[in-house]
């Protein structure tokens, strides 16, 4: 990925993504249900000249707004999905999945003599052979409509945002429509919608509309292909059907986010991309999130943007984790080259709010210190192996005065910040913080670690503060049901070995 992300951007984005947890979004629309058979071809029918393909393995996902929906889920989020299938044995398969994947709170009508949406997809070499629907079109009976609209008045209170998958799959009638948006308004709560009608109208009032560049163009009846053209098209949308706003996806060029003082372009992020499949759920999904979490709409497209990014990377119906998500708005700051030593060393104060995001996500969090005066494959392997106990990995060095005191006064070799700034590069380390105390015990304090890793002749269950055994802090960690762990180290290296056998000394 390219950076296009400010550090503040950046910064702002991690807070939002924090608050993911708090978010319940009530997802409403069209369901379908997506199976993917995959395979492999190696020849061509002597029956017709089409490839043979050797089915390997199936694997089914729900599609549409159960999509949107799981990515909500995955994202870290809370979603509530309301929908209508059919009376069939894949409607009830269907109803299985979304309580286990999605929650209990969720809502299944199903429908006598519907047939729920089923699309098969046939891929070998991670591409796409062919597509099969099955699936009914038509309108939802008014019995129908009057159950989905009584559930939503129920849950509507519950969720901070409602988000509409307009599929065209018949369940989205015009009353059921204009009465899911003028219910969640009169309730103060967003709206927004991933369309499917030509005619926008049908979404009057609803906070935000997500159309593709395909989508504008039907919905104003001509071929839309540069930028000007886009930007009437969505003002025109705008007064039509009394939008806040429009958030214009468009491949490639990335996303317009367009409201009455103009537009705002998001720059598409660059990566290979195998598979588009559900890349809209996405996308209306992370914005829905955004907001909830308490960002502005250009700040949850921003966000939406990234996951669009990483999902398009992946082969069938995608979702994006909270885990991704952080990733991709690291890689997407233009800062990290220049400032990625220095983003990662932080006061105490600062980790502690760290630790706070990353807690949020459900990352476990890991702790060592030391002194790291010369960087020796020692303590590369004692990192490596202190970072596979956890997701993240805080790093605790002593600061000069300290050192001074532990060692004698020609140490450190190298100053607090320089250590901390060559820790902070390495790829197993995320945060370092730097402490003047005699030991880290006031920070495995601020910072309750999942797992607190310690390397040497240092013994996990050693319990006597006074023993030369006993590991700082590990009564703290264990109090708090975390684990105590020593790591391997790698015979034959010392920073004290090699500074007195090299002759090395401070100026």
């Amino acid at each position: 990925m390219s950076g296009n992300l400010t550090f503040e951007q950046s910064h702002r984005l991690h807070d939002l993504l924090a608050n993911f947890g708090r978010c319940r979004v009530l997802v409403v629309g069209d369901f379908m249900y997506d199976r993917f058979t995959h395979g492999s071809v190696d020849r061509i029918s002597p029956e017709a000249p089409i490839p043979v393909f050797r089915v390997r393995h199936n694997h089914e996902m729900l599609g549409a707004a159960g999509n949107a929906a799981l990515n909500i889920v995955a994202a870290g989020g809370q979603a509530v999905l309301l929908t209508v299938v059919g009376d069939d044995p894949i409607g009830d398969k269907a109803h299985e999945m979304v309580q286990q994947q999605i929650g209990q709170m969720s809502v299944l009508i199903h429908e006598l003599k519907r047939q729920t949406t089923i699309k098969q997809r046939y891929i070998a070499s991670n591409q796409q052979l062919l597509r099969a629907d099955t699936e009914t079109t038509s309108l939802i009976n008014a019995d129908t409509a009057q159950k989905l609209l009584a559930a939503y008045d129920a849950l509507l209170p519950s969720c901070q945002v409602v988000l509409i998958s307009d599929y065209a799959k018949g369940v989205l009638t015009d009353d059921v429509l204009s009465g899911i948006i003028s219910r969640a308004r009169a309730a103060g709560k967003p709206v927004l919608v991933d369309p499917k009608r030509k005619d926008f109208r049908g979404y009057t009032g609803a906070t935000l509309v997500k159309p593709n560049r395909k989508e504008i163009s039907e919905a104003v009846g001509q071929e839309i292909n540069s930028d000007q053209e886009v930007l009437a098209a969505g003002k025109k949308l705008l007064e039509v059907a009394q939008l806040e706003y429009l958030l214009i996806t468009r491949g490639q060029d990335g996303m317009t986010v367009l409201d009455k003082n103009g537009p705002t372009h998001i720059p598409a992020i660059k990566r290979d991309v195998w598979d588009v499949s559900g890349a809209g759920d996405t996308v209306i999904a992370l914005l829905a999130m955004g907001i909830a979490a308490g960002g502005s709409v250009t700040e949850a497209a921003r966000l939406a943007n990234l996951a669009a990014g990483v999902v398009v990377g992946k082969v069938g119906t995608a979702t994006v984790t909270a885990l991704e998500l952080s990733h991709a708005i690291d890689a997407a700051d233009e800062t990290v080259e220049t400032q990625s030593e220095l983003q990662n060393v932080m006061s105490l104060d600062q980790a502690v709010e760290q630790v706070s995001r990353w807690r949020r996500l459900g990352l476990k969090i890991g702790f060592t210190n030391g002194v790291f005066d010369l960087v020796h494959p020692g303590h590369l392997s004692s990192l490596r192996s202190a970072k596979a106990q956890c997701d993240r990995l805080i790093v605790a060095v002593n600061s000069d005065e300290s050192v001074r005191r532990l060692k004698g006064p020609d140490r450190p070799i190298q100053d607090e910040v320089h250590r901390a700034a060559v820790l902070a590069a390495l790829g197993y380390v995320d945060l370092v913080v730097i402490f003047s105390e005699d030991t880290p015990q006031h920070l495995i304090e601020a910072l309750l670690p999942d797992v607190l890793i310690k390397g040497g002749d240092y013994k996990a269950d050693e319990t006597d503060p006074n023993s030369k055994y006993y590991i700082v802090g590990s009564d703290v960690v264990r109090a708090h049901g975390g684990r105590v762990i020593v790591a391997p180290t790698l015979e034959g290296f010392s920073t004290t070995s090699i500074i007195t056998h090299r002759g090395i000394r401070r100026n």
